[in-house]
């Protein structure tokens, strides 16, 4: 008996989707709702089995309803288990340019150099004077994401990368 199961498993494997669905239809004595391939194979295989070697005992059916009517089911996490994240402060402050602009306040001065540790190394950049690059090993880059970039070997955002956070600025 186990391998005429086996053997119809493995029948269901060649055939086609709609073939699939009709056999479904037969077993099930209800039309599917889906016509994934895959869905319909493991609901096929379950119910030839369950046919050949017996359905879910009584006393386990009743088991099972009991504990579906006291499940309290949730699909996402109490509202009062939701933490907001919370901004992280940060030292830097907006400041002018030599030609009167502002430089993004996330930025530390010119000259201040920014250090994050990563995977057992210290990265450390300099932002430079003219405001509008940094220095890292030698090198000078245009973003801080360049820089991230170099590192990690894949693109991140700079600011993120050595968390660098907005303070007081509008968005």
């Amino acid at each position: 008996m186990i391998t005429d199961i086996a053997a119809e498993v493995d029948a269901l494997q060649r055939m086609t989707t709609s073939e699939l669905a009709e056999r479904y239809e037969q077993l099930h004595g209800q039309p599917s709702r889906t016509r994934h391939r895959t869905y319909l194979i493991r609901k096929i295989a379950w119910r030839i089995q369950a046919l050949a070697e017996g359905d879910l005992s009584e006393r386990a059916r009743r088991r099972a309803e009991e504990l579906a009517q006291d499940a309290d089911v949730r699909v996402m996490a109490p509202k009062t288990m939701i933490i907001p994240p919370q901004p992280a402060e940060s030292p830097t402050v907006a400041r002018p340019l030599p030609n009167g602009e502002h430089n993004d306040p996330r930025l530390p001065s010119p000259g201040s150099a920014i250090v994050r540790e990563y995977k057992g190394r210290t990265i450390r950049v300099v932002v430079l004077d003219d405001g509008k690059g940094f220095e890292y090993e030698g090198e000078r880059y245009r973003t801080l994401s360049a820089i991230a970039k170099a590192v990690t070997g894949s693109h991140i955002n700079g600011f993120r990368f050595f968390r660098l956070v907005k303070t007081g600025a509008k968005q």
